[in-house]
């Protein structure tokens, strides 16, 4: 069981974190680049989301991949999905050239030419990697969510703030969208008033989800087990419900479907209405599966998959506006039709955020996009309200190439760990509810439940001797 994550504990982990971020420097600085210059990248997760990645980045020189299951890389490769993807070859082309490890740990310690590094690897990886990495003077690249916890979430954010010239990107391309952008300058914009209430939806899972843990099975040739379970503190044996995708739904690894999708939908709230973080959680959701007392009794270790549906109420009584209530529902769940809303009008099942204001509703799909105005006039309205956000070369598909050129000093980064950090708290709050199974409390300037103690301890975790964080 993880320990509580105690006043004590949060400033010993900040003080920690200036440590490091001290001993960081002997690594040295980034190296300079020019905006000619082509990045010294590093795949960590180098196939399945990192294949994708990869292919947006192959202008660069990707010197090293690391991946514990390089059969699972080549048959990504091959796959009719991914050929219809720009860049397969040329990704194949420069991982036959790369450097190529298992452990990540070992290539930090042994390729010293790299600038950059993309982590796409499981949840509970995110934060060890990213730490090793902005430690050696690395830029990084860490696909969402950002952290597993919200401990790991502030470390690397003071790690940052310690580093400055370290250039930090959530995988979270709808941030670097035109529409997403839209939909934060109409909502700023005052287009439909005071904005109160949020609804965010998702269809997730799409993977094996509230069912108990499956009998080991022998582990494929060539695949490194110990190294995937990294930081997890647990001993399970292989199965492949676990990796490749369905890591997402078993508790050690992944952070269900709020974890999944949280920052592409919570997102533009957020960012919109500059709620701060989160004052008051609530997560109901369907029974855990196996025995449902497992967490009122304190043995979450027990507890291996999270339950198919969820619904988390937040409360930001901080707000920028005034107090804002949204709501998040996964599992295929859709919000109650409000007041007003048109009878012939959809939510699109797949996903999509609800903003309900004073003067009409806003609604948009999963990435920003296909935005609906509802409401007399607000067509008309939205023409007037400017422009007042950068707009990203190639929108969505341009998130990793921002990366590449804010490296550079090209341009200004889109998701950086500043933004990013808080953003990851607020998702990871509606899984700290979930596995407190109670009414929370948060003080977020303390990063400290208040109203019950013991959820405290779902703010960190404990770490398999050799990856602590």
């Amino acid at each position: 069981m993880a320990t509580a994550f105690t006043r004590r504990r949060l400033l010993g982990a900040v003080a920690g974190t200036a440590a490091t971020a001290l001993a960081g420097q002997a690594f040295g600085a980034p190296r300079r680049l020019a905006p000619s210059d082509r990045v010294n990248v590093a795949m960590i997760g180098a196939g399945g989301q990192g294949g994708v990645n990869a292919t947006k980045l192959v202008d660069q020189n990707i010197v090293a991949t690391c991946d514990v299951d390089y059969d699972h890389v080549w048959r990504g490769l091959l796959d009719k999905h991914f050929q219809m993807m720009p860049g397969r070859q040329p990704v194949k082309d420069a991982y036959d050239k790369a450097a190529r490890f298992s452990d990540y740990r070992r290539m930090f310690d042994t390729q010293k030419d790299i600038d950059a590094v993309v982590i796409a690897t499981p949840d509970h990886h995110h934060a060890v990697a990213a730490r090793m990495a902005m430690e050696r003077g690395i830029h990084v690249y860490v696909q969402k969510p950002l952290t597993y916890t919200v401990e790991e979430g502030r470390r690397l954010l003071s790690l940052a703030r310690a580093n400055p010239g370290l250039i930090t990107q959530m995988g979270c391309q709808g941030h670097s969208g035109d529409d997403g952008r839209r939909v934060v300058e109409l909502i700023r914009g005052g287009l439909i008033g005071k904005v109160a209430e949020v609804h965010v939806w998702t269809n997730r899972p799409v993977w094996p989800q509230g069912i108990a843990k499956p009998a080991p099975q022998p582990v494929p040739e060539g695949y490194d087990w110990p190294t995937w379970l990294g930081p997890a503190d647990v001993d399970w044996g292989y199965n492949e419900n676990y990796a490749h995708f369905n890591w997402r739904g078993w508790v050690p690894f992944g952070s269900g479907a709020l974890g999944d999708m949280g920052a592409h939908l919570i997102d533009f709230p957020v960012w919109a209405l500059e709620p701060g973080l989160p004052t008051k959680i609530e997560t109901r959701h369907s029974r855990w599966a196996g025995n449902a007392s497992l967490w009122s009794t304190r043995r979450p270790a027990e507890v291996t998959s999270f339950p198919l549906a969820s619904v988390t109420h937040y409360e930001f009584g901080g707000a920028k506006g005034g107090m804002v209530r949204m709501t998040w529902y996964d599992g295929g769940i859709l919000p109650p039709t409000p007041p007003g809303f048109p009878p012939g009008l959809k939510m699109n099942p797949d996903g999509g955020v609800l903003f309900v204001g004073a003067k009409g509703m806003l609604m948009h799909e999963t990435y920003g996009e296909k935005f609906t105005l509802i409401g007399e006039g607000l067509e008309e309205k939205a023409k007037k309200i400017p422009r007042t956000l950068p707009r990203i070369k190639d929108g969505m598909g341009g998130h990793e190439q921002n990366w590449i050129r804010a490296i550079r000093g090209e341009e200004t980064i889109s998701c950086p760990f500043e933004y990013a950090v808080p953003l990851n708290e607020t998702m990871i709050l509606g899984i700290v509810a979930l596995k407190a199974d109670q009414p929370l409390e948060y003080d977020g300037a303390a990063g400290r439940v208040t109203n019950a103690p013991d959820a405290n301890q779902y703010l960190t975790r404990q770490y398999r001797k050799g990856w602590e964080l």
